[in-house]
């Protein structure tokens, strides 16, 4: 019998899932591992699951790209049937994309109980679809495990029982810590030895989507590639859209990659000066390699990356990323120190406790 359904469907979740998967084994879970295929780039979705170790799929629902209501509508009609057939006693969820809402919605409808690892971050920001998927999906699960503890304030001030969570650490550093030895050394990736570089990826839409915001970042980060060289691994939106806009000329001066596997990156991460990122998950990984992050967003999900870590929020203002660049080129920027919990061992604490509470997840359904 199937104890737990686990859910992936883009990137940021394979990083969280392989170690939840490889501690479900090690316990002695019986676990089926189900990608939606929301990551649609089959090389990528390949490169990263043999990257990370993560089993092969035993459901693959090949749901391609779509509006966030399609792609969502089409994740659901196509995982109800899975579900129906597996029967698990819960599904396991991860993240924010739109793979988790949809999984764990119909999982909840179906009397099958939710458990959602990452719970409980918040942006406050309602107009990123990530945190409307965020909240929802914390709204119906039973089991909520969270990376910190201000995630427990957040999940309390909107109703949820505190017995239903569970400060476990976090996952995606689990990955880190257990591929860092296997990191691709940076001048493999660059095909040369930068002595100090910066590394930028861009990709929300806030950043990307609006012709004058996007061409006033890449004015402020031509200045910085002129006194650090600046490293883009170039998202396709955002490629598509520097193109739309007529920007390309400037990004001619960067050291321009193509998207990166995931050791790849950790490598081009672990060996730069600086990391400038709208990513959520990179603000994490810069905190627990010590590498200062600047991060382009007006808000963040993860404070613990302000508090304790190595982030700054400068948002996509010109003038404070200049001021911000000018700190690290200084004085180093923002030291930080490793967050409780955040020490590889995340994805055992949720394993143990699932053994304890699964043989009771077979019963009625919580309120």
């Amino acid at each position: 019998m199937t104890q737990v359904l686990c859910v992936a469907g883009a990137r940021p979740n394979f990083m969280k899932i392989a170690p939840v998967m490889a501690a479900l084994a090690e316990t002695g879970i019986a676990a089926q591992l189900l990608h939606t295929g929301q990551h649609y780039d089959a090389a990528m979705s390949d490169g990263f699951f043999a990257d990370l170790g993560i089993p092969h799929p035993d459901h693959h629902l090949e749901v391609g790209s779509g509006s966030h209501a399609v792609q969502t509508a089409e994740v659901m009609k196509r995982f109800e049937p899975v579900l129906d057939s597996v029967k698990p006693q819960a599904v396991l969820v991860v993240g924010d994309v739109n793979s988790t809402i949809a999984c764990a919605l119909v999982a909840a409808k179906r009397g099958v109980r939710v458990i959602h690892v990452e719970a409980g971050l918040r942006s406050y920001d309602r107009a990123m679809p990530e945190e409307i998927n965020r909240v929802l999906t914390d709204q119906i699960s039973d089991l909520l495990f969270i990376t910190e503890k201000s995630a427990l304030a957040n999940l309390q001030r909107e109703g949820i029982d505190p017995a239903r969570v569970e400060f476990v650490g976090n996952v995606m550093i689990d990955t880190l810590y257990r591929n860092l030895e296997r990191a691709v050394p940076s001048c493999q990736t660059l095909g040369t030895a930068l002595p100090a570089y910066a590394v930028l990826t861009l990709h929300r839409p806030s950043n990307v989507d609006d012709p004058a915001t996007l061409a006033a970042l890449l004015d402020v980060i031509g200045e910085i590639n002129a006194v650090l060289p600046v490293v883009l691994p170039l998202h396709p939106r955002t490629r598509g859209n520097i193109e739309k806009f007529g920007l390309s000329a400037k990004i001619n001066a960067l050291r321009i990659l193509p998207p990166l596997g995931y050791l790849d990156m950790l490598g081009l991460m672990r060996d730069a000066k600086l990391v400038l990122t709208d990513s959520g998950g990179i603000q994490e990984e810069t905190t627990a390699l010590g590498v200062p992050c600047l991060t382009l967003r007006d808000n963040t999900e993860r404070p613990i990356t302000l508090t304790d870590g190595t982030n700054t929020l400068v948002g996509a203002d010109p003038a404070a990323i200049r001021a911000a660049f000018d700190q690290v080129m200084t004085n180093g920027g923002r030291a930080g120190c490793i967050p409780e919990y955040w020490d590889g061992r995340a994805a055992m604490r949720i394993a143990h406790t699932l053994k304890g509470w699964l043989p009771q997840a077979a019963g009625v359904r919580s309120a």
